[in-house]
């Protein structure tokens, strides 16, 4: 018995990296799992399906059950294809990880259009298709009278929490996908989803280049970037158990579980009259000596 008895849950990106260990451990607890990927190149292009097929055969030839799909998150009808392979191979749905994404790493000063147009266009519009499609299916569930247990589980990124040089787009992407998973879970508590978000910090082809000594393994007794560490937490929210828990951000990495505190009112002041402009200098000068240092920026001193 594992915690995802019977429950069907689409894996996007699922067949590398963080996506392929969330597919093996949501199998290995009993899910119903759809690995979807369309098999790109890190920077989103190319296709190939044989990474795809080959998490399936692992999760089945573990005693799980599993299907491939290569939809395009993308694409607002490919994306219904997806959540109806689901329903049409296991008869319901569950849980939604939105996991695929691309990045194309690039200063602020040297980025192109297009480059920004396909970051947002994969990380934001691939959250909000597959999502959308899912949330049909489940409120026309819940007017059925069957009442959702469903859940949302989106993927954001300490780029996106702090910022990372070199990745203006990347991060605002990120950025965003944490802010739409508070407002998902503000609007569909009332239909029986969840929704939050992961800020992972793995192996992965975004990092193995990027950070590279931070994700060297050699000496350790314990591999801290292994992405199989992140696995759990994500199975966990994808539970039953987890059926209290939305509108939040993890961090996760290693055996750490922290809880990201989101953006709270800081230090104020107020004159109850309106400021002069020579004033207000002086004004900021004091809320910054009052406030919470914020975290540096990635790739900063």
């Amino acid at each position: 018995m594992g915690i995802c008895d019977n429950r069907t849950v689409i894996i996007t990106g699922a067949a590398r990296g963080l996506g392929r260990a969330y597919a093996l451990a949501f199998g290995a607890e009993g899910a119903n799992v759809v690995v979807n990927d369309i098999g790109t190149s890190l920077g989103g292009e190319g296709r190939d399906t044989s990474a795809a097929d080959a998490v399936v055969e692992e999760i089945r030839a573990a005693g799980g059950k599993a299907i491939a799909n290569y939809e395009d998150i993308t694409d607002w009808d490919a994306a219904k294809r997806i959540v109806d392979a689901a329903l049409e191979a296991f008869g319901d749905l569950h849980v939604v990880v939105n996991n695929a994404g691309i990045v194309r790493d690039r200063m602020f000063v040297s980025a192109t259009v297009e480059e920004w147009d396909a970051t947002m266009h994969v990380h934001l519009r691939g959250h909000f298709c597959v999502s959308r499609h899912a949330v049909n299916y489940w409120r026309q569930k819940q007017k059925d009278g069957r009442d959702p247990d469903a859940r949302i589980i989106n993927t954001s990124s300490g780029a996106g929490l702090q910022g990372s040089i070199a990745q203006a787009a990347y991060a605002t992407a990120k950025g965003g996908i944490a802010s739409l998973t508070l407002v998902q879970a503000a609007e569909l508590g009332r239909y029986g989803i969840t929704a939050n978000a992961l800020a992972p910090s793995a192996r992965t082809r975004m990092t193995e280049q990027t950070f590279a000594d931070k994700m060297a393994t050699e000496g350790q007794a314990f591999d801290v970037m292994d992405p199989a560490n992140v696995a759990p937490t994500v199975v966990w929210l994808g539970s039953s158990a987890s059926a209290h828990v939305s509108g939040c951000v993890f961090e996760l990495e290693g055996g750490k579980i922290m809880l990201e505190d989101g953006w709270r009112e800081g230090p104020f002041v107020d004159r109850q009259a309106r400021w002069e402009p020579s004033d207000v200098g002086a004004a900021v000068d004091k809320l910054l000596s009052e406030r919470v240092p914020p975290r540096k920026v990635w790739g900063t001193a």
